[in-house]
């Protein structure tokens, strides 16, 4: 199990930023060829990505390359460029039509990427929230779905409130695509950097809503992410003692149990077994 409770959009053309990255807490670094890229750079850009993921230095973190999306100018040079680096995953942003991540994950197979490299996609349209569940299981290297909530929100023509009222049910349409893909899910970047107050709520939306994680925009929001997508010593207490009281019903041959008046089943069994083994990972990469 990865942990992805952060996920930062680097620009690929700011050598200092990358560097900077190596020492950051984040659990992914996402070098960015879209949007934070003048057309005139886009070259250059990524060029100076490819260089500095050959260059390594990320340790644990995993690092993706946000690529420019499916039909535009730039998308066959930047998906040529990465088949021998090591990535964990590439990003395609606006992704709408099942059909064209299908034969890009098959052209990725073609051009000879290692087949651990992933498909991450970013539902920010209309088009891409209601294709959501069939982006999901496009390809065999679809492994996560990223939303783009700043550019869905202008589309819906939605206010930018703090509750998000207007985007609820793209979150959870999104959620339950990637649930029932198994694979995860990370919500939109907040773009208000002077009120952490606002992004912390954010944060703690998200993860009511079931994400795995959240997309950043600078290191400043790193701390609060990683705070609220981490497991608390009581939600890990919890987990252990279910654990230890399925496995007892187990092996004494019953489907259920008690633990403190509370019926346990399988799939409370299942979940605690999920948030261990994200607690035991989160404390992997802090050795």
């Amino acid at each position: 199990m990865n942990p992805r409770r952060s996920a930062l959009f680097m620009p690929a053309h700011n050598e200092r930023a990358i560097s900077k990255a190596r020492t950051l807490d984040c659990d992914v670094v996402i070098l960015d060829l879209e949007d934070s890229v003048a057309p005139d750079s886009k070259k250059t850009a990524r060029e100076t990505a490819k260089a500095s993921v050959t260059e390594g230095g990320f340790d644990l973190r995993e690092i993706a390359v946000r690529v420019n999306g499916i039909g535009r100018d730039w998308h066959t040079d930047d998906i040529q460029e990465f088949v021998d680096a090591p990535l964990d995953a590439i990003v395609v942003p606006k992704a709408e039509l099942p059909a064209d991540v299908g034969r890009l994950g098959e052209q990725m197979d073609t051009l000879g990427y290692d087949p651990d490299i992933e498909l991450w996609l970013m539902a920010e349209t209309p088009g891409g929230v209601f294709n959501a569940r069939e982006l999901c299981q496009a390809h065999p290297r679809v492994g996560a779905l990223l939303l783009g909530t700043s550019d869905l929100a202008k589309c819906l023509r939605v206010p930018a409130t703090i509750g998000r009222d207007g985007l609820l049910y793209a979150l959870s349409h999104c959620v339950l695509a990637a649930r029932e893909a198994n694979i995860d899910v990370l919500d939109g970047v907040c773009l208000d950097l002077a009120n952490p107050e606002v992004y912390q709520v954010q944060c703690e939306h998200g993860r009511e809503l079931g994400f795995d994680g959240k997309t950043l925009i600078h290191p400043s929001q790193i701390a609060i992410a990683n705070k609220v997508f981490t497991p608390s010593d009581d939600d890990i207490g919890r987990a252990k003692k279910i654990r230890a009281a399925w496995d007892d019903a187990r092996r004494r041959g019953d489907g259920l149990c008690l633990l403190n008046g509370q019926l346990i089943e399988k799939l409370h069994a299942e979940e605690a077994s999920r948030i261990l083994s994200l607690h035991e990972a989160i404390q992997e990469r802090l050795v």
